[in-house]
């Protein structure tokens, strides 16, 4: 078990990946470069970080075996360069069955040993107007329960994008001290939905909430909301990057966790499991 502290630097990245899984990667080892020289100590990467394809077939031609890939390698050489915890947003693994992959999150710590990865489970469909998405079609749906790992900010859940929709996910964890949520929610539902969503996930769970998303127009026309941001145990909202490439930091307090659940301590109070 990790060493709570009292206060605990983080960090969720914001980016506008391309078709280019090299520049996708040199852009983030950037952004991940600042943001630990800024005193980051947690930091996490939006989903599907490394690569927003022309053709939804483009992620499972990426998919590396579970053994290791030069996706994982980064997330760990990374992860050992700034000595920091890495939350690696999503990155393809390959699954079992033809044509589609695991979305995967993978998370590795300050020695670059793997803690915890999460399949994502919950798939986006949407059909509404000129636009259609159904994750289904090239992922395939994670079968474990919700994963979290230790990290001196106490308890971190994990979960991607589209999961947001469904608290019961995040009930399922059990008193966390943070929950992630890297994302590349839709500009259409994003603009609905995302903010709301996450202040409602932080106020139930009496948790902070960083939610590392893509934001903005990538090469391949698709456009995703942003609104990368850290929200306090209140449904506070303590930073924000709205569009574009950007860093979204701030500190999970020991004593605001502490704070809100003694002035209202709902997470006693639960009666349905």
């Amino acid at each position: 078990m990790e060493r709570t502290e009292t206060t605990f630097h983080v960090a969720a990245l914001q980016m506008v990946s391309g078709v280019g899984v090299e520049q996708n990667l040199a852009e983030a080892a950037a952004l991940i470069a600042q943001a630990a020289k800024a005193g980051a100590r947690l930091i996490a990467l939006p989903e599907f970080f490394c690569l927003m394809g022309r053709h939804e077939s483009d992620k499972v031609a990426l998919g590396e075996p579970a053994s290791g890939g030069p996706l994982q390698r980064f997330l760990k050489e990374q992860a050992q360069k700034h000595a920091i915890w890495l939350i690696g947003g999503s990155i393809p693994i390959e699954s079992p069955d033809a044509g589609r992959i695991m979305n995967a999150c993978l998370v590795h710590g300050p020695n670059g040993s793997l803690l915890a990865r999460y399949d994502k489970i919950h798939l986006f469909s949407l059909e509404r107007g000129a636009e259609s998405f159904d994750e289904s079609r090239t992922i395939r749906p994670g079968r474990e329960a919700p994963q979290s790992f230790s990290a001196p900010c106490g308890k971190v859940g994990l979960s991607i994008c589209y999961d947001l929709r469904f608290p019961e996910l995040y009930r399922a964890l059990g008193q966390v001290e943070l929950i992630v949520v890297p994302s590349a929610f839709t500009h259409t539902t994003g603009q609905a939905h995302w903010e709301i969503l996450l202040r409602a996930r932080a106020i139930e769970n009496q948790c902070y909430v960083l939610a590392p998303a893509q934001g903005g127009l990538h090469e391949n026309g698709r456009r995703t909301w942003g609104h990368t941001m850290l929200i306090d145990p209140w449904g506070h909202i303590i930073d924000e990057v709205p569009e574009g490439p950007g860093i979204a930091m701030g500190h999970i307090e020991q004593a605001r966790l502490a704070e809100v659940r003694r002035a209202l301590p709902a997470l006693k109070h639960r009666i349905l499991p």
